[in-house]
């Protein structure tokens, strides 16, 4: 990525290069001491950056620095640092200054997905470890610039969405563990399909859609909006298209689709065994979409080599009565972890438990260790979402995918959704 866009500081770009490894990585073992402590820095406050789960500052990890393009954003951080854990944080309007300073270890990225690949790529080479929100990227090929830059740099990276670890799982009244070994055990036979519908909560954001029609509207004096859209194509200013209802736009994301779909496709992922694959086919069932604003759909529907599938069911358009969850060709697992296996739990003590998981993400920064959820399998996750996204706006029922060259086959317009060009020299 272009870092001089603007005339931007010369010396970033020659303090990067002493920054590869982190000061606090540093040491006769190459590894962080236990007892020392990280430091973190925030890009994007305006949001979740700031909510209690993120915005954290104690002995494992000290939060540092903050950064925003909204000046009101970051005021209202630098006031939550004071009063929160009485911390005089840094503040960044830019933030490749925040990702060239020495005292920030881990860079939290917590702005619109349009600017996560981007962000992620400079905080790799400059030698910082990531922690990412949801979807990891934009784009597939964004997703593919990432594991290659995070691998590059042997940095850390993890992807915020943690329901493939100890938490309980969506609507199902069980944490992930128990559907993992029961679909490792082949009990349910093979192959297996998997139904994400209002029944598990999927649906909650489902009217997160833009609006076709746009009031132009004057800049606020405190956002500087030309870099707000940073790589993302112009378009006048309106309030709906920023901030918390940037969702609805394709240039910053894909409604509710994305911002909750890799939450609940990732441990769908995880339980098939599907980390290091792609589906073939996505099928959509959906009215035309606005070039524009994101609109609703009916049904998605992957469809795997192996003919596993995920299905996931829109808003209205979910399957009725008693449905499972997951169902085989010996068996089937509804909410509550209720089988129509005979005695399942008792089966199940048979077979050995999945491999346990990193979930400690400090403990893998100091033992350079990847996180449970990384640039890979997060990478892999998010490329569910965006092929979706691809056949909506370009309004496809099908579109066949080749997971090894992460290509759509037959289909130039959908491959120029793939790989999509940046405004302003902004490049990956």
């Amino acid at each position: 990525m272009k870092t001089d866009r603007r005339n931007f500081i010369k010396t970033a770009g020659a303090l990067g290069l002493f920054s590869i490894v982190p000061r606090r990585v540093l040491g006769g073992n190459g590894f962080i001491a236990p007892s020392d402590q990280l430091t973190k820095g925030i890009i994007g406050v305006g949001g979740i950056g700031k909510t209690s789960y993120h915005f954290t500052s104690d002995q494992t990890c000290r939060l540092t620095a903050v950064c925003d393009v909204d000046a009101k954003h970051l005021q209202q951080a630098v006031n939550l640092g004071k009063s929160k854990f009485g911390e005089d944080l840094k503040t960044y309007h830019d933030f490749r200054e925040l990702i060239h300073q020495s005292n920030v270890d881990i860079v939290h990225i917590a702005t619109p997905p349009h600017w996560h690949a981007l962000m992620a790529v400079e905080a790799a080479k400059a030698g910082k470890d990531i922690w990412c929100e949801k979807p990891m990227t934009r784009t597939i090929g964004e997703g593919r610039k990432v594991v290659e830059a995070v691998q590059r740099y042997n940095r850390v990276f993890r992807l915020n969405t943690w329901f493939r670890f100890t938490d309980t799982f969506y609507g199902l009244g069980t944490t992930v563990t128990p559907l993992k070994k029961l679909v490792d055990s082949k009990l349910l036979g093979w192959p297996l399909k998997v139904r994400v519908s209002g029944a598990t909560g999927f649906t909650w954001k489902f009217y997160w859609v833009g609006k076709d029609h746009l009031e132009v509207q004057p800049v606020p004096r405190e956002l500087d909006y030309d870099m707000w859209l940073g790589p993302a194509p112009f378009k006048p200013y309106s309030a709906h298209r920023v901030h918390q209802t940037f969702r609805g736009y394709w240039d910053y994301d894909g409604g509710g689709l994305t911002d909750m779909g890799q939450h609940y496709l990732d441990p769908v992922q995880y339980l098939l065994g599907k980390d290091n694959e792609s589906p073939v086919k996505v099928e959509v069932d959906a009215p035309q979409q606005h070039w524009d604003a994101v609109g609703i759909w009916r049904k998605i529907t992957y469809t795997y080599a192996d003919g596993c599938q995920i299905i996931l069911e829109g808003e209205g358009f979910e399957s009725k009565g008693h449905v499972p969850y997951i169902e085989g060709p010996e068996g089937k697992v509804y909410k509550g972890f209720e089988c129509t296996i005979p005695d399942v739990m008792n089966r199940l003590a048979e077979f050995p438990d999945p491999e346990p998981q990193r979930t400690d993400f400090y403990d893998c920064i100091r033992t350079r260790q990847k996180f449970a959820l990384n640039e890979e399998n997060g990478h892999r996750s998010c490329t569910l979402v965006n092929m979706a996204t691809v056949a909506l706006r370009l309004h496809r029922d099908i579109l066949n995918y080749d997971p090894e060259k992460e290509q759509f086959i037959g289909d130039d317009a959908a491959n120029a959704l793939v790989n999509q060009p940046m405004r302003g020299g902004w490049t990956l």
